[in-house]
């Protein structure tokens, strides 16, 4: 059964943290204006300055408590979530999945804009969980917590515990990854899915068929991609433990893993503060630092690598019937692609894994579309859902008649 939450951080970790930052014993570092070695230097310690002496986290705990926050105990494992109802008078539920190296408040931005009803009275109820081992859900205690594991405690939390028979997914990042294995492994509670990239396991999952020029384009960009800027993943992915030490003690260490993705992955002109704010940062950080949860976070690089690589290799995965890794999904979806996230996949790739029935390419943006463009992403989730591109008559895809007697199945 849920129960109310409030996020109570306590003064003595946040007088630690201080500390902390306070001893840091700061490296050398080369011309690197372009953060080309990684983080630049004289940003972090100006943000770390920031934190330590100008932050006001309990401000922004404050800010944080202002939406509906519960946690549930979801077979075995403790959930936190924001549940936040809609205005309007009929609410479709929306689960929001966020990715690494953020958490739920990746979302925070995007709750008004689609909690609020339009003229024809329409909006969403949203459910916004923090994935198991951040944040404010409890860190597992076991292996195996991947994107389909975790699929299946969302799919429990949505219908066993909060009651819905149906439901929209949304997510990026992890999220995405996440949103798929709900729609392979739960279709029968999906109405529909929306996401913001295709999961980057599929470039380990080239297809066998023959290869469309965007297609064989956007697997070398990806290969490329993961030679010069995934060296964070493949650590994560092989072992998570030994970096999570150094993240875990340090503040400055942390700041600096974390603040160089969010500035490599922004539509942010050369300034990552054109994006976000120091206190958007700082209050992101500060969520993994209080709760101790930045070694369980890396950890899902290797659960999910791991179970993609018994899929591609061990043969009582392979030649399990129940098994759907990289199975074609079914369920009605559409992709929200920024310019500026991480490799985006042409639509005739995404086709091979989901049943696309909106595609759009936004103007702006970057991999944190929700923190950086909440009105372009929450307008493309409103189109999709409540504006007819839900109905095709192509390839046996649902009819929007379909599509609303499911989302009424809730009412």
């Amino acid at each position: 059964m849920k129960q109310p939450f409030t996020i109570q951080v306590e003064q003595a970790i946040i007088d630690d943290l201080k500390n902390r930052i306070a001893a840091t014993r700061w490296t050398d570092e080369l011309p690197n204006d372009k953060w080309e070695y990684g983080t630049n230097k004289q940003y972090l310690q100006e943000l770390c300055d920031y934190w330590q002496n100008g932050f006001d986290w309990k401000k922004q705990e404050d800010r944080l408590n202002t939406f509906a926050h519960f946690t549930a105990g979801i077979d075995g494992h403790t959930i936190h979530f924001i549940h936040q109802p809609g205005e309007g008078t009929k609410n479709v539920p929306l689960l929001l999945i966020h990715g690494f190296p953020d958490s739920f408040v990746r979302f925070l931005k995007i709750i008004p804009l689609l909690t609020k009803a339009d003229e024809n009275g329409m909006s969403f109820d949203l459910v916004i969980p923090s994935i198991p081992g951040y944040g404010f859900s409890a860190i597992p205690p076991e292996p195996g917590m991947n994107p389909k594991k975790i699929a299946g405690l969302f799919a429990q939390l949505m219908t066993e515990e909060l009651g819905y028979k149906k439901f929209v997914a949304h997510g990026g990042d992890w999220g995405t990854s996440i949103t798929e294995n709900l729609a392979l492994y739960h279709e029968d509670l999906l109405s529909a899915i929306h996401l913001t990239d295709v999961p980057y396991t599929h470039l380990f999952d080239v297809p066998k068929d023959e290869l469309g020029k965007a297609e064989k384009k956007y697997l070398e960009k990806g290969q490329r991609w993961q030679q010069a800027e995934g060296a964070y993943a493949m650590i994560q992915s092989t072992k998570p433990q030994t970096l999570g030490y150094g993240l875990n003690d340090s503040p400055a260490g942390l700041a600096s893993w974390i603040t160089d993705k969010f500035n490599a992955w922004s539509d942010n002109h050369g300034d990552i503060e054109n994006c976000f704010s120091k206190d958007e940062l700082l209050t992101n950080l500060t969520i993994y630092w209080a709760t101790g949860t930045i070694n369980s976070a890396i950890r899902i690089y290797y659960e999910a690598m791991k179970a993609t690589v018994n899929a591609m290799y061990n043969p009582l995965v392979k030649l399990n019937p129940l098994d759907k890794t990289g199975k074609k999904s079914t369920v009605p979806a559409a992709f929200a692609l920024f310019p500026h996230d991480l490799v985006n996949a042409p639509k005739e790739y995404a086709e091979r894994y989901f049943n696309v029935l909106q595609w759009t390419e936004m103007p702006e943006g970057g991999h944190f579309a929700a923190m950086e463009q909440p009105g372009l992403l929450a307008k493309d989730i409103r189109n999709f859902v409540f504006n007819g591109r839900l109905h095709s008559t192509d390839n046996g895809y649902p009819r929007r008649q379909v599509l609303n007697e499911k989302l009424n199945s809730n009412n």
